[in-house]
């Protein structure tokens, strides 16, 4: 299951609106097992399954499939990948989470069942759910899964009072928030942002890199507000108006997760509206030492101690001399 997962990541924010799901045969003669590798293509393209079978043609029979996800049991744009794991002769498929979507939940682990073939479900459920987190919420209430990304100095401050700002952290932060990118549907600022900064909000790469993306497999860039004549992001969507109603827009979209990446209004209002639903800051080992930088986020904040947004810390990483600390939302 954790080489499916890896299978998986690496077309993460390639597949929308589909899941990023990994599948791994492994062979059931030799003396030694053989695993064969799938992964979701984009929209259109075999789901993971029918990769992995394709990769291991005859040597599937009496072998094992582990996939992350439920397999579909339905027509859709391809068809149902239950009727060509049960043609493969595989004899035990591993799932690790069922399928929150209507349309298959639980069918397809019915329909392998009915076929004969051992189901195992819940394999590595925890890991392969944190994976899935912006397909699963997409698919529960219609909206993608919210990523908040910051960089800042230790005191908070992500510019300086003259309005610079490049570079507060490092190439290893910037290379990771660039592989933040890859892994996201969209990446969406404000039209001040644009209007300052003029970002082009592409994930770049080298070719080597297992996120690399290519001019045709680029996110969907989003600005709030309108985008001036000429802008390096075009071309973009414009949307505005409430931000829920954005998030709505978006999914209808097919858009599992969104990259927000600024600016502070920006930032404050998906935050102050309690959108967020993971936070990845990026914290140089510098200090402005002064009131007058500019702040992560711009507008009201708590106004007393009980009324501090406390999340939950995920992870802690080094990157060079910078930190990475990422948050989720402490939601009921």
């Amino acid at each position: 299951m954790e080489r499916a997962r890896d299978a998986a990541e690496l077309v993460r924010g390639r597949t929308a609106p589909n899941p990023s799901v990994g599948a791994i045969v492994v062979a059931a003669d030799g003396d030694r097992p053989e695993w064969f590798a799938g992964a979701t293509a984009p929209p259109g393209g075999p789901h993971a399954e029918i990769g992995a079978l394709r990769a291991a043609g005859p040597r599937a029979v009496a072998g094992t499939l582990y996939v992350t996800l439920e397999p579909c049991a339905h027509h859709g744009r391809t068809p149902p990948c239950t009727e060509a794991v049960v043609a493969s002769g595989i004899r035990r498929v591993v799932v690790g989470m069922e399928d929150p979507d209507p349309s298959v939940g639980g069918r397809g682990i019915a329909a392998l069942r009915s076929a004969g073939i051992e189901v195992e479900v819940g394999i590595g459920a925890d890991e392969v759910g944190e994976q899935l987190a912006a397909y699963v919420n997409h698919r529960r209430t219609g909206r993608p899964w919210v990523v908040l990304k910051l960089a800042s100095t230790l005191d908070g401050g992500t510019a300086a009072p003259d309005g610079t700002s490049q570079w507060i952290t490092g190439d290893r932060a910037r290379t990771d928030a660039h592989r933040l990118r890859a892994q996201s549907d969209a990446v969406l600022v404000g039209a001040g942002t644009v209007r300052v900064d003029d970002p082009a909000l592409t994930v770049r790469l080298p070719a080597g890199d297992p996120y690399y993306r290519g001019p045709d497999a680029q996110p969907v860039r989003v600005v709030l507000g309108r985008v001036p004549s000429g802008a390096a992001v075009e071309p973009a969507v414009e949307l505005g108006g409430d931000l829920g109603a954005v998030l709505d827009e978006l999914g209808r979209r097919g858009i599992l997760q969104v990259l927000v990446e600024g600016g502070a209004t920006v930032a404050h209002g998906f935050h102050a509206s309690g959108l967020v639903d993971r936070y990845v800051l990026y914290l140089a080992p510098a200090l402005f030492g002064g009131s007058d930088a500019r702040p992560l986020f711009a507008g009201p904040g708590a106004s007393t101690l009980d009324n501090l947004w406390r999340g939950k810390l995920r992870s802690v990483t080094s990157l060079g001399d910078d930190l990475r600390v990422e948050l989720s939302a402490n939601r009921a």
